[in-house]
């Protein structure tokens, strides 16, 4: 007969292992801080390394669901990656519709469990940056020309999307006038070029912009200033 001591350290290695012989899932490699980070219409999936250093031969597999799904899905371009991070745009476009996603790692052989985000639903989460805006004096009106943020160019599909069509985005210039320290908006619309006429000589302003989206009902953050006089 097998002597007891001999018995009782084969029962912890099979229940450890599941009675399969597969490594047991080591909760000090599970991924730590895992969270979707959401600008600009590109939603990114973080996460940082479990409490265990293991150095640069750790792996990262990533999983995504929507709410209300039984399956999770696998995301091939982050299955068994080195990088901390997995862009999910594509298979989180749906603004409104919340989405889990989820990471596991493995070491030597080990494997942690799945570390899962908390619910995320773009709409709520969504940060906007503010345009970079240019001035150019031509003839006594000022010219305004606004850079967009980079937002995706394709939906998951592959169609080619519209800043101004598909996001319905628009840019709001507003002039503040130095000696009055007064501000007024000077525009509100798609396209990235807004004139500025009928500037009082001899004075000096100061312009900024922001970007809103109606199809988030909300507003970036302001542009820097940038101030020039009027000859």
């Amino acid at each position: 007969t097998m002597p007891k001591h001999c018995f009782l350290g084969f029962l912890v290695s099979f229940l450890l292992t599941g009675g399969e012989g597969i490594p047991p899932a080591l909760d000090s490699l599970k991924p730590q801080r895992v969270q979707f980070r959401s600008r600009n219409f590109h939603n990114v999936l973080h996460w940082q390394p479990g409490r265990t250093l293991t150095g640069n031969s750790s792996t990262y597999f990533v999983q995504y669901k929507m709410y209300g799904q039984r399956q999770w899905q696998n995301k091939e371009d982050c299955w068994g990656i080195q990088e901390l991070f997995c862009d999910l745009t594509n298979e989180t476009s749906d603004l409104q519709e919340p989405y889990y996603g989820r990471v596991r790692m493995a070491s030597a052989g080990s494997y942690s469990d799945w570390s899962v985000t908390r619910r995320f639903i773009p709409w709520w989460e969504m940060k906007i940056d503010p345009p970079v805006i240019n001035i150019t004096q031509i003839n006594g009106s000022s010219w305004v020309v606004l850079h967009t943020p980079n937002f995706p160019h394709k939906d998951e599909k592959g169609k080619n999307l519209s800043k101004e069509n598909d996001y319905g985005l628009l840019y709001r210039v507003f002039m503040i006038n130095n000696s009055l320290k007064k501000e007024q908006q000077v525009y509100e619309g798609a396209r990235g070029v807004a004139e500025i006429e009928a500037l009082t000589p001899h004075s000096g302003y100061c312009v900024v912009a922001e970007i809103y989206l109606p199809l988030l009902d909300r507003s970036s953050q302001r542009s820097e200033e940038r101030c020039v006089g009027t000859p």
